[in-house]
């Protein structure tokens, strides 16, 4: 799964850290997500977007081989 959450962090220049904390998660957990390494839940995910003022559907995109 590909995703732009590190695309929108530097669209509002805040650190891994800075959103962990905003999402009450790890800043490992942020990064995991980043690099594609993780999968966030569904909560997780709706929270990701509220705070970018996104839809889901504009931070997270499936590959061919999701």
């Amino acid at each position: 799964m590909k995703n732009l959450i590190k695309v929108e962090r530097a669209r509002k220049n805040i650190t891994q850290g800075d959103l962990a904390d905003t999402l009450q998660v790890s800043r490992q957990t942020i990064h995991s997500i980043e690099t594609g390494k993780f999968v966030p839940s569904t909560v997780l995910a709706l929270k990701m977007a509220r705070y970018f003022g996104c839809k889901i559907e504009e931070l997270f995109e499936l590959e061919e081989t999701d």
